[in-house]
């Protein structure tokens, strides 16, 4: 099978597309035909070999968690799937033709598979953070770097939790963050004394790294009232650094749940060939996303 994987930590080059061995489901997991894969900063995050606790890296490695596809092996001990069932999960070298996953979900009815690709990471990463700032219904939040995948899901299941959200993106992205539920405003020089002027800050997430926390503690007037995803130096501030996944399963079911009550929807922004998966990664890791990015494998992309 194909599948892209890196030997060396570096930038985007050392992505590769070789042949590989097919993996195969163990107890407890499936194998999909993969269709599509979620781009998520993780998966540059652990090429460029940064320190993640949560993703230990063995050279040769492959790349990617997220993966949408259709269940072709169910491993022993494995109930209520079959083969042929479309699913959207979490695993392992999903940049392939065929990947493992350790955790998955059916694909609610008219969700293509690149679509679906983009959920699994940003849903159990928002549905995280939102509990960890511990943002209550009546309060009000505000997400630095919101117009992403992340952005885009915290958005969403914050308002539908009864939560006001401000979100701060750039220029372009402005009508897309009112259009999502937020009270939107730019990042830039002055970005705080604009968030000012819109009202009491409760909570506040930083999701896209840019050298902010300072300015959201003071917003809060709370450190234990922001949590980043994308900036390791938060703790030098007493800010909480969420770097580890929690229940990927029951991220996955309120996935689920959420699209099916068309509460959730995160487009996506371009999808990459297999053999395009190093400018993907330069894309990501550029930001200024809107939506998802996804590597569609084994179909044109929009066709299931």
């Amino acid at each position: 099978m194909k599948k892209v994987s890196f030997a060396e930590f570096g930038g985007p080059d050392v992505l590769q597309l070789i042949d590989a061995e097919e993996p195969h489901a163990g107890p407890g997991r499936i194998r999909v035909a993969v269709r599509a894969a979620g781009v998520n900063p993780v998966d540059w995050r652990v090429r460029e070999g940064q320190v993640l606790g949560a993703h230990p890296t063995e050279l040769p490695a492959g790349v990617g968690l997220d993966a949408a596809g259709v269940v072709d092996e169910v491993g022993e001990g494995v109930d209520g799937i079959e083969i042929g069932d479309h699913v959207f999960g979490e695993g392992s070298s999903t940049y392939a033709e065929f990947a493992v996953l350790s955790a998955w979900a059916r694909m609610p009815a008219g969700l293509t598979f690149e679509e679906a690709a983009g959920y699994p990471s940003v849903v159990e990463t928002a549905l995280r953070v939102i509990d960890q700032v511990g943002v209550r219904p009546g309060e009000t939040l505000l997400v630095s770097g919101a117009s992403g995948g992340v952005g885009s899901a915290v958005l969403q299941i914050a308002r539908d939790r009864g939560i006001a959200v401000i979100g701060t993106g750039g220029a372009s992205n402005q009508d897309y963050l009112r259009g999502l539920g937020a009270i939107a405003t730019t990042y830039g020089e002055g970005w705080a004394e604009r968030v000012r002027r819109l009202g009491r800050v409760d909570a506040a997430l930083d999701l896209a790294g840019s050298g902010v926390i300072r300015e959201l503690v003071e917003l809060t007037g709370d450190p234990r009232r922001v949590v980043s995803i994308a900036d390791l130096g938060a703790p030098e501030f007493g800010v909480r650094f969420s770097g580890v996944a929690g229940s990927v399963p029951e991220a996955l079911a309120e996935a689920a749940r959420l699209l099916s009550r068309g509460k959730l929807h995160i487009p996506v922004e371009k999808a990459y060939a297999l053999t395009e998966a190093a400018a993907a990664h330069a894309d990501s890791r550029a930001g200024h996303t809107r939506g998802r990015r996804v590597v569609v494998v084994g179909s044109a992309p929009g066709r299931p």
